[in-house]
């Protein structure tokens, strides 16, 4: 049975988290290639805000919400 989670540490270890060994690496030699991820991350976040405004604005400009007040009886 120890060799067992002994096998699933390993594998953690030495093959999943391995990208994230070689950041840490990289890190000391070039901090914005070590960010990229991060970088592209923020951008996708950027473009997914600003599309989802874009959206937003459409349909508010075509009155397609109803906005009546008497949508909730305790209104």
């Amino acid at each position: 049975m120890k060799d067992f989670f002994e096998g699933i540490a390993d594998l953690f270890v030495n093959v999943l988290l391995a990208p994230f060994d070689a950041l840490k690496a990289l890190e000391l030699e070039n901090w914005f290639a070590a960010n990229m991820f991060s970088w592209l991350f923020m951008f996708i976040g950027v473009v997914a805000f600003v599309y989802w405004m874009l959206q937003l604005k459409k349909f508010n400009e075509n009155n397609e919400e109803d906005k009546s007040i008497s949508s909730h009886s305790y209104l």
